[in-house]
């Protein structure tokens, strides 16, 4: 590419929640003139919006359209993959398609994956904390993790394809994202500005009257901002283009997303007094989910006994590059409250 080009930037997961938060960083980006950004949605109103008010290039389609995916991602030197975790089919069409590129150009492209700290999860079903704790630049730790952990089939086939050497692969795993997001592209109506776990606990509380929570809530997880997330993607993308040499890829291109830890009953127990605050229950105290409940609120029983297991990490490789993350565990549990709110209302409104 020569200098004068604009980097062609494909991003998926524009409506989502991370997804629009890392476009609308690139969108404010410094060096937003010389991108040229294209990203794949399904609503065709969206995509109007996306188009006329962004300047964003949109194809309209899903992440079932695989030969769109690996067209979009053989024309983009970048891939921000902020979609689906765990779709394989996906990954693989959009691996294949930089394959391609950097057959055809030599091209080296750049992807930057999102997984998740799900990763790292036990079946403590909330009854104790582990003394595990990872940390992204300790490779052989992140190396032992089994194969048949959550979101780890995607991540195994990225790290071959980097192993192979046609991508550069960087992956980040966010951990609790918490935080109403805010900015044009929400406003709009474009993008989610939810995040899903804690918003999970907090539906199923207002459903049960009584805030809910998995066995004793003793299990361990970090959390994170999406303002900081969000952060993170833009910090390793500068690294990757402006750096590559020092910027850790393959299997050590993990980067975590964590700024503190908490525990579940923590979460519970802040959705309890919010509760209470609001006039919707008169006990804070969480109460266990039967076997029903999670059924009913997650899906599935082991669904929602992932909201009762333990995983611990610390983001060492993105503070390395300079990621500095501002917001705090304790400003989690002040991001309860206006969650309730706003799914109170949510439920006002259906209603």
């Amino acid at each position: 590419m020569s200098s004068a080009a604009k980097t062609p930037i494909f991003l998926t997961g524009a409506t989502g929640y991370i997804g629009g938060s890392v476009l609308q960083r690139l969108l404010q980006h410094p060096n937003a003139d010389n991108f040229d950004i294209t990203v794949i949605v399904r609503n065709a109103e969206k995509a109007k919006i996306l188009e006329s008010k962004f300047g964003v290039k949109v194809v309209v389609g899903t992440h079932q359209d695989l030969d769109k995916l690996e067209t979009l991602a053989e024309n983009a030197h970048v891939v921000f993959h902020c979609a689906d975790a765990d779709d394989l089919p996906a990954a693989q069409a959009i691996l294949s398609g930089l394959r391609k590129r950097h057959a055809k150009l030599g091209d080296l492209p750049i992807l930057i994956h999102t997984s998740g700290t799900g990763e790292l999860t036990d079946d403590a079903r909330g009854m104790y904390a582990t003394d595990t704790i990872y940390s992204d630049l300790n490779v052989e730790q992140i190396k032992s993790i089994p194969p048949t952990a959550f979101h780890r089939n995607v991540d195994l086939t990225i790290m071959e394809a980097d192993e192979q050497g046609y991508v550069r692969a960087h992956i980040i795993l966010p951990s609790t994202i918490y935080g109403i997001s805010e900015g044009p592209l929400f406003e709009a109506g474009v993008s989610n500005p939810h995040s899903i776990q804690i918003p999970l606990l907090i539906k199923g509380s207002l459903d049960r009257k009584r805030a809910g929570i998995v066995g004793l809530g003793k299990a361990l997880w970090p959390d994170v901002h999406i303002n900081d997330v969000a952060d993170l993607y833009i910090v390793l993308f500068d690294s990757a283009v402006s750096n590559p040499e020092k910027t850790g890829h393959g299997w050590e291109g993990f980067y975590f997303g964590e700024n503190g830890e908490h525990s579940w009953y923590q979460i519970s127990r802040a959705i309890g007094e919010a509760m209470v605050e609001l006039g919707l229950t008169d006990d804070p105290e969480p109460t266990p989910f039967s076997t029903d409940e999670l059924i009913k609120y997650f899906g599935s029983e082991a669904a929602g006994n992932y909201s009762g297991s333990n995983s611990r990490c610390r983001a060492d490789r993105g503070r390395s590059i300079g990621w500095k993350p501002r917001y705090t565990t304790d400003d989690m549990l002040k991001s309860i409250k206006p969650e309730v709110i706003a799914f109170k209302k949510k439920l006002e409104e259906k209603a």
